[in-house]
């Protein structure tokens, strides 16, 4: 456990300073997940002519927290695994006594910490313009939502690493990740909230792990009701899946470049 800590104390420190040197790409970073204040606006008017559950002040405040959520669980290991596998740089971790995995974990949290302030200073933008739609949650609403948005991170992390690991065979394992972006970004509640889906469109799309990746998170942010216990459950169900298909994935994978050269 201490070895763990202090490696752990590592890699976050050394990822840290990295990022704060990458500030102004940071700041950049971060506006390119402003997509949900543009759909807002037009969720916004069509609320005030259309029939829907959410009122325009719902809306405004579900995009705001599908905003927040975006912004702590962006995730692009894939591109960096995918280069190490490309230019061999993975044989040099292999040499280390931990797995490489956790560089590009430490790497995606130490940038959330890193990001943080510029993510404050847009909601405080956002309510500056916006005063009508200032709400704060409950505490426990909070703390669930921090237990939530930890998990949703760690599941799409999971689940891109594991499409990652394609790499050792293809090419372009991206690809595999664009094809699921597209999937992600109507299912998972950026382009609208679940509750303007159909009915059935919306009670087979909470059997997959797409929505609790921005829409769950949330709407428990703002308080909009769900089924807590099953999100939780669903989310450990998809993320125990990824985890064997991905240290299948890990095993096989090895065999292959050791058996490339590498």
């Amino acid at each position: 456990m201490i070895r763990f800590i202090r490696v752990a104390k590592t890699l976050l420190s050394t990822y840290y300073a990295q990022m704060l040197e990458l500030r102004a790409e940071l700041f950049l970073w971060a506006l390119s997940g402003t997509l949900p204040f543009i759909l807002m606006g037009i969720w916004m008017e069509a609320a005030q002519t259309g029939d829907f559950i959410l009122k325009p002040i719902e809306f405004a405040r579900y995009f705001l927290a599908a905003f927040i959520v975006r912004q702590f669980n962006v995730v692009w290991v894939i591109w960096e695994f995918e280069t190490e596998i490309l230019q061999g740089k993975l044989t040099y971790k292999l040499l280390q006594p931990i797995d490489p995995v956790w560089h590009h974990f430490a790497a995606h949290v130490s940038e959330r910490l890193a990001r943080f302030p510029f993510i404050l200073g847009l909601v405080l933008l956002f309510f500056t313009l916006y005063p009508q739609s200032f709400w704060l949650p409950s505490p426990g609403n909070f703390l669930l939502f921090l237990l939530v948005i930890s998990m949703a991170f760690c599941l799409r992390f999971l689940i891109q690493y594991t499409f990652a690991l394609f790499a050792f065979w293809l090419e372009r394992a991206s690809a595999i990740e664009s094809f699921w972006f597209l999937i992600y970004l109507f299912l998972s509640g950026i382009i609208a909230p679940l509750e303007v889906f159909p009915e059935f469109v919306r009670n087979v799309v909470l059997w997959t792990p797409f929505p609790y990746l921005v829409h769950f998170p949330a709407s428990i942010l703002i308080g909009l009701p769900v089924d807590v216990g099953r999100g939780l459950l669903v989310m450990l169900g998809w993320g125990v899946l990824f985890f064997v298909w991905n240290r299948w994935l890990w095993r096989r994978g090895l065999k292959h470049y050791s058996g490339m050269g590498a």
